[in-house]
């Protein structure tokens, strides 16, 4: 029986690497499909990704020796079987086109996601949620209720044992000890170009700026609001006649396309961390 795996690496760069990685995977039936890799000069690592198939091993055996072979190259990896599809819960406001589009785009099979669930902190979106057939968590926060509320979150998050965590336009700024528990798995969409209007309400920054191109961020959720690793952006042109309501949507648009590249990168393990910023694989 073939079983397809990715294998994603980082480690002190050295001659002999994609090699030894190659022949590894050779040794024990592994057949390549999709190989990528990339040295990063200023840090001195490599990345690597690579897709392949396996007839001889299971997944236990191969991640036992993975560590075996790890060890001498000061190597971190991570072994993925490709059998089923990223468990996802999406958070979300009272902003729902990225949910919107997030959901049409898994249903569709263009996202390799299963959404377990959607938490929100308003109940615009449950009739959205149930057209779709995915359980919906309604969690008013308040100052007073945030502790609650993102235990509750977590809570459902570990229930439905979601390896990816979406924030399509989820209004709230997680708490630092949130952050660090969802960190490496939890993406944000931040409505501006970062690393420019940062925080609260972008657009109105951005046409008190008089910009001539506005864009979106998706990013790693971090303690530091606005600041983690980016993993995809993209712009629009806009001009001096645009209001704030022109600019809010004519972003949209952007925001969607970008958030869901960034999931789609993140769901298919293309995304590795080189410290505050990201390798993509694409």
């Amino acid at each position: 029986m073939t079983h397809a795996y990715i294998l994603t690496l980082s480690c002190p760069d050295r001659p002999g690497i994609v090699h030894a990685v190659s022949g590894f995977l050779l040794d024990r039936g592994g057949n390549i499909e999709e190989a990528a890799q990339y040295n990063d000069h200023d840090t001195g690592l490599f990345f690597m990704r690579v897709q392949f198939a396996c007839t001889q091993l299971t997944y236990d055996d191969l991640k036992m020796q993975l560590g075996f072979f790890a060890e001498p190259f000061q190597m971190e990896c991570r072994l993925h079987a490709l059998r089923e599809p990223m468990r996802t819960v999406i958070l979300v406001s009272r902003e729902g086109h990225c949910l919107n589009d997030l959901l049409f785009r898994w249903k569709s099979g263009l996202l390799r996601l299963d959404v377990a669930a959607i938490v929100s902190n308003h109940r615009d979106f449950y009739q959205l949620a149930a057209s779709y057939n995915v359980p919906f968590h309604h969690l008013p926060v308040t100052a007073a209720t945030k502790a609650q509320v993102e235990a509750r979150q977590l809570e459902i998050i570990g229930s439905e044992r979601a390896e990816l965590v979406v924030l399509a336009r989820y209004m709230q700024i997680l708490s630092d000890d949130m952050c660090r528990k969802l960190a490496g798995r939890a993406i944000n969409i931040h409505h501006s170009f970062l690393p420019s209007f940062k925080g609260a309400k972008p657009y109105y920054q951005a046409h008190d700026r008089g910009v001539k191109l506005i864009g979106a961020t998706a990013h790693y959720v971090t303690a530091d609001l606005d600041e983690g690793p980016i993993i995809e952006q993209d712009v629009a042109r806009v001009d001096h006649s645009f209001a704030v309501e022109d600019l809010t949507a004519q972003g949209r648009d952007t925001e969607s396309q970008v958030l869901a590249r960034a999931v789609k990168w993140h769901s298919e393990h293309r995304v590795l961390m080189n410290g505050h910023k990201t390798v993509v694989f694409k």
